[in-house]
């Protein structure tokens, strides 16, 4: 594969061997990563956070127990639920936006996890603020 940011690289070039030839291919999966030939991540990152959301919701009876504790759920989201997102992480060129998009699914995770907060002036339920989240995760967040 050809990876380029230019939109036509590799357009006219094609590999052939002495019986067989090779088509083009705009992406292809290799070891549960997808590669494009525009050496993009965007579409890796969106499959990446869609398996993290399923299986989320496969475990999603233990994290919202209220038999279970809090460091019990952390450690069924590390051991779990990022191993899954975070696969192949290695080869990964982050821009701003992905960054975002990765911090926003793990803030939403953690909401569920801790629940929301009861503000003592007003008495009213509310969600935790992002600050709130990295304080009760002791943990570097999913860029790190």
């Amino acid at each position: 594969m050809i990876m380029s940011r230019d939109q036509n690289a590799g357009r006219s070039h094609s590999i052939k061997n002495d019986s067989s030839s090779f088509e083009m291919a705009e992406e292809f999966k290799c070891s549960g990563t997808t590669l494009t030939n525009q050496n993009s991540i965007q579409e890796e990152i969106k499959s990446k956070l869609k398996s993290g959301n399923a299986s989320y919701h496969s475990v999603q009876n233990l994290s919202s127990s209220s038999l279970l504790s809090k460091n019990i759920k952390i450690t069924i989201y590390r051991t779990i639920i990022l191993p899954v997102v975070l696969y192949g992480c290695e080869t990964w060129w982050l821009t701003l936006r992905e960054e975002h998009r990765l911090r926003v699914f793990e803030n939403r995770l953690l909401r569920r996890i801790f629940g929301p907060n009861r503000d003592e002036v007003r008495g009213e339920w509310r969600k935790l603020h992002n600050e709130e989240l990295s304080d009760l995760y002791s943990s570097p967040n999913i860029v790190r």
